[in-house]
């Protein structure tokens, strides 16, 4: 087993043209830092002040490829996350257009996060959110002809935004290019399941990974395996849980989410862009009943330790 530093290399593209920037065996370990997913133009930001305008071709800057000796198309490569450190702030943002409820938010709000005090961090004086960081874009390069945008995810992963791939939990990537070419980036101080204003806490952050290649298996999209309970501690003092019922999947969500952000605002006396973004950090979305057509329901679970008051 051999350790590695990766060199300071950012690419934007899904695409099997980039120049690798390292080469490792099987069970070789890799640090690295990664800039979070506005690439650091937020850098300066306070609370109050005017957004920033993004450039935003410098959205998700990702490290690699990384190629794995011996990956083949059809194999599968694990990857071990197992150091994950915040870089001393992040960010929450909700813009036009995008999230879960664009038609409900259409005006800009941005809310910066400081991480340099310990393993939690306060959102205004309504919740104290532990950290818990992962990567939100992972995945081995697919066989593509055309370069691909790091957003949407696919069937051989990329942003994924999956809250559980944090230190002690295993992830399964699909090999579809010689080498692998394994990419990955967009780091996160903590989400709530579904993310959904379209950003976590977003936050520069140092790791390691271990990366291990399994020849003569193959999986059709990414799998994970976590250490044990996904949340302990957060679950001790119960949920405060919406609904959201209806024979639509996603306008399902989108109600629970709704409720849940009256509650919110009701409850802890906050704005709705506000709830909104807290509840993109710390809410989770789940599906709770797809058996009884032609109704469907999601379930929007706030966590009770988290709220201040």
């Amino acid at each position: 087993m051999t350790h590695h530093d990766i060199p300071d290399t950012y690419n934007r593209l899904w695409t099997p043209r980039h120049d690798p920037v390292l080469t490792i065996s099987s069970g070789d370990t890799i640090s690295f830092d990664v800039r979070d997913a506005a690439d650091g133009q937020l850098d300066d930001y306070q609370n109050g002040d005017p957004i920033p305008d993004r450039d935003p071709a410098r959205s998700y800057p990702l490290r690699g490829p990384v190629m794995v000796n011996g990956a083949l198309p059809g194999d599968v490569l694990e990857i071990e996350p197992l150091e994950f450190t915040p870089l001393g702030w992040g960010f929450t943002a909700s813009r036009p257009g995008a999230g879960l409820l664009p038609e409900d938010f259409t005006e800009p709000f941005t809310y910066k996060w400081d991480l340099s005090t310990g393993p939690t961090t306060g959102f205004l004086d309504v919740a104290t959110v532990p950290l818990r960081p992962f990567l939100g874009v992972m995945a081995c390069t697919p066989a593509t002809a055309d370069p691909l945008p790091v957003m949407p995810p696919g069937n051989f992963g990329g942003n994924m935004d999956i809250r559980d791939l944090v230190v002690g939990t295993k992830i399964f990537l699909p090999v579809s290019l010689p080498g692998a070419r394994l990419m990955f980036g967009d780091p996160h101080a903590a989400q709530g399941d579904g993310e959904v204003c379209v950003t976590a806490i977003e936050a520069p952050l140092s790791g390691a990974l271990k990366v291990t290649l399994h020849k003569g298996r193959s999986i059709p999209s990414p799998q994970f395996q976590t250490s044990g309970p996904l949340r302990p501690g957060i679950e001790d003092q119960g949920y405060y849980a919406t609904t959201g019922v209806g024979p639509d999947l996603l306008e399902a969500a989108r109600n629970a989410l709704r409720h849940m952000i009256d509650h919110m605002c009701f409850t802890y006396g906050i704005e709705p862009h506000e709830a909104y973004l807290l509840s993109s950090v710390i809410v989770d979305l789940k599906i709770s009943e797809v058996v009884d057509a032609p109704n469907w329901i999601v379930s929007a679970y706030l966590p009770l330790s988290m709220m201040n008051r």
